[in-house]
């Protein structure tokens, strides 16, 4: 079947396109970019299309790439559609931040048609990958062993800089394009880091994709049908994956950090406790790690069934991963707040680590004690009071028990994760003694029957790690 027919028909099917666009399409010279260029001029009296050819000199190979350049600039001027061109750096921007080169041409490409996107108000940012570009990335996804929507490839179409990209040539193959070409006396510029097998795409494309091409004509089709069933199945189970994300999971306010109970999130199906943990991932993460993989997830599910009480995992760039009794939390180590210690020397309300807050005030009507507010006679206080995190061999007095107790103990039959210990609040008066650890035990007081006014404390814990 000819290229324009199976483009047509899958444009229609993917609701790709409508009438009346303004198109930027990014051309590099080469046969993909310049056969869609020419395919999106056929259609432009049809459709009432404002085309817009955006090109970049990503300054890899000297007076080739020049030469690219001003080729594509000819062919517009020819075919009198409008051209936008720019320099990138790729050399120095590579050199500056330790990427490699694809990478940092995908980069500053991008940045580019945003900026251009932006200019001219564009709906739509067409390019040229096709079915055989398809065919490597799932395969080169399979290989590294990545989730299942690895197999969802290049996307159509999604969302960008305000519009959408849209990849019509999905649906043809490099041979077919390499014919249109040839029909329609497009001579393309060709560059040779194509021919070369160090980059692990060109690899596919040069080795393994002929291959399965010989084993089976109809393989990049395969493929094409393959993509679009995961990403209407992968649209379904991400749908619900949201919706377990926003009931289960705890994003507190003040921190970078999310936690759930395991007993409830467990009860999900596999899938979506896989799509879950990845959306706390993406929510976390600012980028996303290059060194993250399949292990990670295999982590999350282990550290999800230990039978340990406590138990962590070191993801990467820095962000952990940690079993506490019945919860799961997330966290980045640098983010922990350290030890602190805070003076009171009367009423005031102190924040605390990760936005909970201690406020201390006076009344003559105290109200009865409860887990997170405690009053105690104010004639027989101690000023200055501290509020401060725990110190080793921390013990105190519980009211209602004999002798004392260790802090660290206290911890422990009250579960409290270890990931929240060091910031828990402790208070002490002016003599050393602790009066409360907050929201868990109140120490022995002075209190008196003839007491007029009291000092209030009052916890307002808030979610932590």
């Amino acid at each position: 079947m000819m290229l324009e027919t199976e483009v047509n028909k899958f444009i229609e099917k993917q609701k790709l396109l409508h009438k009346h666009a303004v198109i930027l399409v990014g051309v590099s010279g080469g046969p993909d970019s310049m056969a869609l260029l020419h395919f999106f001029q056929s259609l432009q009296e049809e459709w009432d299309l404002r085309l817009i050819a955006v090109t970049a000199d990503h300054g890899l190979r000297g007076k080739e790439s020049r030469q690219d350049v001003d080729y594509v600039r000819s062919i517009c001027e020819s075919w009198n559609i409008e051209f936008v061109e720019t320099f990138l750096d790729v050399p120095s921007y590579k050199k500056d931040r330790g990427l490699g080169t694809q990478v940092s041409a995908r980069k500053l490409r991008y940045q580019f048609y945003e900026e251009q996107m932006q200019r001219f108000g564009a709906d739509y940012l067409a390019l040229g990958h096709h079915g055989d570009d398809q065919a490597e990335t799932v395969l080169m996804g399979v290989t590294r062993g990545t989730s299942l929507s690895a197999l969802k490839g290049i996307p159509a179409k999604r969302p960008f800089a305000g519009g959408w990209i849209v990849r019509p040539f999905l649906a043809a193959t490099k041979k077919q394009i390499e014919a249109y070409c040839q029909k329609y006396n497009i001579m393309p510029r060709i560059d040779p880091s194509n021919m070369e097998d160090t980059y692990t795409r060109n690899y596919f494309r040069l080795h393994i994709i002929p291959l399965l091409k010989k084993k089976n004509p109809n393989f990049l089709n395969n493929i094409q049908r393959l993509s679009e069933s995961v990403v209407e199945d992968e649209l379904f189970l991400g749908q619900e994956a949201q919706k377990l994300f926003e009931k289960e999971v705890e994003l507190p306010e003040h921190s970078r950090s999310a936690n759930f109970k395991i007993e409830s999130f467990a009860k999900f199906p596999i899938a979506l406790q896989r799509r879950a943990f990845h959306l706390i991932l993406n929510y976390l993460y600012c980028s996303m790690p290059p060194d993250l993989s399949y292990v990670h997830e295999e982590q999350f599910f282990n550290l999800l069934s230990n039978s340990k009480a406590n138990a962590a995992v070191d993801l990467p760039g820095g962000l952990k991963m940690v079993k506490a009794y019945h919860f799961i939390n997330f966290y980045f180590e640098k983010d922990r707040e350290k030890s602190f210690y805070i003076t009171l020397d009367g009423p005031d309300r102190v924040l605390l680590p990760g936005g909970s807050e201690l406020i201390a005030s006076i009344t003559n009507d105290p109200t009865e004690d409860s887990r997170y507010d405690i009053t105690y006679d104010l004639a027989r206080i101690s000023w200055p009071l501290s509020v401060r995190s725990r110190k080793n061999g921390d013990k105190m007095r519980v009211r209602g028990m004999n002798g004392t107790k260790k802090i660290k103990d206290i911890f422990i039959d009250e579960k409290v994760p270890l990931s929240q210990r060091e910031s828990w609040p402790v208070v002490e008066d002016g003599e050393g003694n602790i009066l409360w650890l907050a929201g868990l035990k109140k120490g022995v007081g002075n209190d008196s029957e003839k007491a007029v006014k009291f000092l209030r404390l009052h916890y307002d814990k808030k979610s932590t790690i």
